[in-house]
């Protein structure tokens, strides 16, 4: 998909209309129709109330010109309850137009949250999807941005069409007719605004459509800016040890520039549409007045007659004009969608990738884990391993060696579903299954909660005293009192004390059958022996396999998986 901003046209307008009609048909379609029909009404109520103020200004400004003192007090108090009216609809639909935002986005949100998580298309977007920048930025500000901008924008359009129908039969009343080259034009005032409107949506429509790319490139570069600086904060210690400051405002500046740059494109392209539309805007004041006013002076209408004309002219081309004046907020809306259109589709692709993925996993009926001429390739096709026979039996302890980068995470991750590159069969026992990578996750929270991830505090979980103690066993004692600390963990725990950590939580869930991808490769080698130690002590039923390098890992193994480096694997004696 192109996402550089391509012209409006029946694909656009169809797959954004697949984006916004679900959530009407949805288990919130009573109240959101509800909600939508008031908001819509008093959009009309708003509409009449103008009409009322147009037949007002007739007789309003026909008092001044007539000189009714008394005329005039009558018509300003006429002026104040219309006035008083016209505010409580306006901010009752404000109010109740932004009940229907909050409603929409929260469905919507609710919605990509579980497409972006389903079938873990998070980390295979992360692995593939280099075209599709920042997820949570598209989830987080575009969604928002998308249920805004649509309500606005479909609200506003609306509300043009109902201002050009009532008010082109006023105006249509209040012209009367013009000689044009010996031919009689009945009601050239509408024809006048027509015109007018016309030209100024044809020329907008010129200099402002590069807006639309512009504005979806700004967002993009947003992101990016606002995802770097997020980046450094999560790896302060990483960056400090390294010294890596200067390295780092490098980067911001880079980023920060594409930021600035595209800004100044939308800046010089936004000052052409607002040279446009200012003038436009201006010259729509006096045209009217122009226009009518030879009736005026041929004494046909009086003051109060021209003002409610030009009114009701300003009224007509301005709905005409709607086009022109919500261009910029068209533009943002198009580059939105075409985002959020991108991100769906991607989510999409991803899905069938992983239907058709050529590594097919099946359960194993005898609990045994094997693998069947599985080969694992990297993304550019290269092969990392190839025509891998694997049949492990429960109860055994397998120790996984070779050197870096061979293939031994990825065939962790080919074992637990993640890794979509190969081809193969991979038949899992049926139990409870845990994996434990190099760099555990800590999720902002309390430190219980870290423990106890992905599980909750729900009734069943560990109480204070054996999460204390749990503690203890892994050296952890220091943290026994701080169980219900709210804090970032991942940047208060050393990684080995985070590894320590993961452990506690195979410790918790008892799994059949434990995966450890380097899990205490931040500990020392006494220390790394007594967890393992600990391991086997505590989970004697489990079946262990373990990537690690040291020799002293292999008294804790029954077997070794070696890998060659040069795609072949074999088993050793520990």
């Amino acid at each position: 998909m192109n996402e550089t901003g391509p012209a409006f046209d029946r694909r656009f307008f169809r797959e954004a209309w697949a984006l916004a009609t679900p959530y009407w048909r949805s288990e919130e379609r009573r109240m959101a129709w509800i909600l939508l029909a008031v908001v819509v009404s008093l959009n009309i109520g708003l509409v009449y109330v103008n009409v009322l103020i147009n037949q007002w200004s007739n007789d309003f400004y026909n008092t001044l010109q007539n000189f009714d003192a008394d005329g005039f007090f009558e018509q300003l108090a006429r002026f104040g309850v219309l006035a008083a009216i016209y505010i409580v609809i306006a901010v009752y639909q404000l109010y109740l137009n932004q009940m229907l935002q909050i409603r929409w986005r929260r469905w919507l949100t609710e919605r990509y949250l579980e497409s972006w998580l389903a079938d873990r298309g998070y980390y295979r977007m992360g692995l593939l999807a280099a075209t599709t920048d920042n997820p949570d930025q598209r989830i987080a500000e575009d969604l928002e941005l998308f249920v805004a901008k649509t309500l606005t924008l479909g609200l506003g359009l609306m509300n043009a069409v109902v201002t050009l129908l009532s008010f082109v039969v006023i105006l249509w009343g209040l012209s009367g007719s013009i000689e044009v080259l010996g031919v009689s034009v009945p009601g050239y005032m509408v024809w006048a605004a027509l015109a007018y409107a016309v030209a100024g949506t044809w020329i907008a429509n010129r200099v402002g459509r590069p807006l639309i790319g512009l504005n979806f490139l700004q967002q993009r570069y947003e992101a990016d800016f606002r995802f770097s600086l997020v980046r450094l904060r999560e790896n302060t210690e990483q960056v400090a040890l390294y010294g890596g400051e200067a390295a780092e405002a490098r980067g911001f500046a880079r980023r920060f520039h594409q930021v600035v740059t595209n800004f100044r494109a939308i800046m010089e392209r936004q000052k052409r549409l607002t040279f446009f539309t200012a003038g436009y805007g201006q010259l729509a004041v006096i045209f009217p007045v122009l226009v009518a006013a030879p009736r005026y002076f041929a004494k046909e209408i009086q003051l109060g007659g021209l003002i409610q004309t030009a009114s009701a002219f300003n009224q007509v081309q301005s709905a005409l004009s709607f086009l022109i004046s919500a261009y910029p907020e068209i533009a943002l809306w198009r580059s939105v969608v075409e985002r959020l259109i991108g991100f769906s589709a991607k989510l999409a692709e991803l899905r069938r990738q992983h239907q058709e993925r050529r590594v097919v996993h099946a359960d194993s009926a005898d609990g045994h884990l094997r693998l069947d001429d599985v080969s694992i390739v990297l993304p550019d096709g290269k092969t990392l391993v190839g025509d891998i026979d694997l049949d492990l039996a429960p109860g055994t302890r397998t120790l996984v060696n070779g050197p870096s980068g061979c293939g031994k995470s990825a065939l962790f991750r080919t074992i637990a579903g993640l890794w979509p590159f190969g081809q193969g069969r991979v038949a899992r026992p049926r139990g409870r299954i845990m994996f434990v990578p190099q760099r555990p996750y800590l999720p902002l929270g309390t430190l219980r909660q870290a423990m106890l991830y992905p599980g909750g505090t729900e009734d069943g979980s560990p109480g204070d005293a054996e999460l204390r103690r749990l503690l203890a066993d892994v050296g952890l004692e220091h943290l026994a009192e701080k169980l219900d600390e709210g804090e970032n963990w991942q940047q208060v725990l050393s990684t080995g004390e985070q590894q320590r950590l993961a452990l506690i939580r195979a410790l918790i869930r008892k799994p059949d059958w434990l995966f450890l991808d380097e899990a205490t490769s931040a500990l020392d080698p006494a220390n790394e022996e007594k967890l393992f130690a600990m391991l086997r002590r505590r989970l004697p039923g489990t079946t262990l396999v373990s990537i690690g390098h040291r020799a002293s890992l292999r008294a804790f193994h029954d077997k070794r998986l070696e890998f060659d480096g040069r795609g072949g694997v074999g088993f050793a004696a520990a």
